[in-house]
């Protein structure tokens, strides 16, 4: 049964009287300033600016990425990063999430018939794979039109199977919770371009990690080209856009690499988390936007790739890789709440991050969760203000369209 229940709403503007308590209790918060020793996820240096890198030189040169990070996959520890909890647009790497939260929902022999339902909400200029109404599709043929095409057709038509749009974000939501992604705020399951959807390096990197503990996951990354059904017994070939996997447009083919999920938007710019194996060692890079389009992303990711598997031995870890709180991982303070502190302001949740509070006793935790609550709703107005509005968006992943039609089968 489909959920019909409405996407949860944003937060309220506040009433004049919540602002007026604010008023009063942000300078009493300010006036005590909380522990710098407050963790942040992964470790309080992955909250500081600039590069972190322990024990190594020779990073690659020209990185124009905003963040990236790298890190060793069976050890979670980051072995270099920058700005890797910095909250930016995630683009289609964000079905990293949407796989970690749904594939196991289905069996992929399952088959669904496709309605006009299915495809009604989906966002104009989405990047899409070709699922048509009529045509019944296994669920392992929409999983591959997700992770080969980003297609938002495929995310929509699992979602509704799901229970529907609004019941898969607040799945996705609680997952990425879970893994202790506390940067991710979703609002949509496909990536696409929305007002407060974010994310950043270290929560792409820690879905990655996840999901690549799943063999359909990884298998799913990992495949180049697949035939596609294009209604009765015909089908079309459809090819990964992920061009390190290809090497599509001229890039070369990268050594031992396993996936994972490349992105484009307008506003998010060119994303991309991949994984690669040498030597029996696998590491997990994320690049988020580099100033350099097309295959920059593409480029500054085998870069830092190159620089992990030959000075991975020598690096001492700027942080780790956390685990999820299901499979034993210790509980952490919301993303940069150290720093916050540090500059002498009240500790609060990241923007976007969903996750409760606990209820503090006494007038003084009071006055924590108002001031954290100011700040909070300060830096919400602060992303939205940033973000594109969504009908000014690009096809997404649309740097590689063009070449990459499907081929029409018998």
């Amino acid at each position: 049964m489909r959920d019909s229940s409405p996407v949860p709403p944003r937060a309220a503007p506040l009433s004049r009287r919540a602002a007026l308590g604010l008023a009063v209790a942000v300078p009493l918060a300010a006036a005590s300033p909380a522990s710098a020793a407050t963790p942040v996820i992964g470790g309080e240096r992955l909250a500081r600016a600039g590069v972190q890198v322990r024990g190594a030189a020779g990073l690659p040169k020209r990185l124009t990425a905003r963040s990236w990070l790298v890190a060793d996959h069976e050890s979670g520890e980051v072995l270099a990063s920058y700005h890797a909890h910095t909250n930016l647009a995630p683009a289609s790497t964000l079905k990293m999430l949407f796989a970690d939260t749904v594939l196991k929902n289905f069996e992929r022999t399952e088959r669904h018939r496709v309605t006009d339902a299915d495809l009604a909400d989906i966002p104009s200029g989405s990047s899409m794979v070709g699922v048509k109404p009529g045509i019944t599709y296994t669920v392992e043929q929409l999983w591959l039109g997700v992770f080969l095409r980003s297609g938002n057709d495929a995310v929509h038509v699992l979602s509704h199977m799901n229970g529907g749009l609004a019941r898969t974000v607040a799945q996705m939501q609680a997952k990425a919770q879970d893994l202790q992604a506390l940067d991710t705020h979703v609002v949509s399951p496909d990536g696409f371009d929305h007002k407060g959807q974010v994310s950043s390096a270290y929560d792409l990197t820690l879905f990655a990690r996840h999901g690549l503990a799943d063999a359909d996951f990884r298998a799913y990354c990992h495949t180049k080209t697949a035939n596609f059904p294009a209604g009765g017994k015909k089908t079309f070939q459809i090819q990964n856009t992920d061009r390190l996997l290809t090497g599509a447009w001229g890039v070369p083919t990268y050594d031992g690499l396993i996936g994972v999920k490349n992105g484009y938007t307008s506003n998010a710019g060119n994303t991309f988390t991949g994984a690669a194996t040498r030597g029996g060692r696998t590491l997990l890079v994320t690049v988020m936007h580099p100033k350099s389009g097309g295959s920059g992303v593409y480029e500054e990711t085998a870069a830092l790739l190159d620089w992990g598997f030959k000075e991975g031995a020598k690096v001492q870890s700027v942080g780790t890789l956390v685990d999820p709180l299901s499979e034993g991982g210790a509980s952490a303070a919301p993303t940069r709440r150290a720093a916050k502190a540090a500059a002498g302001a009240p500790a609060a949740a990241t923007g976007g991050d969903s996750s409760s509070w606990g209820l503090v006793g006494g007038a003084g935790g009071a006055v924590a969760l108002l001031a954290g609550g100011a700040y909070a709703w300060r830096r919400r107005r602060r992303a939205v203000g940033d973000e594109a509005p969504e009908e000014h968006q690009d096809r997404q992943d649309g740097q590689d369209r063009q070449g990459q039609r499907g081929r029409r089968q018998g």
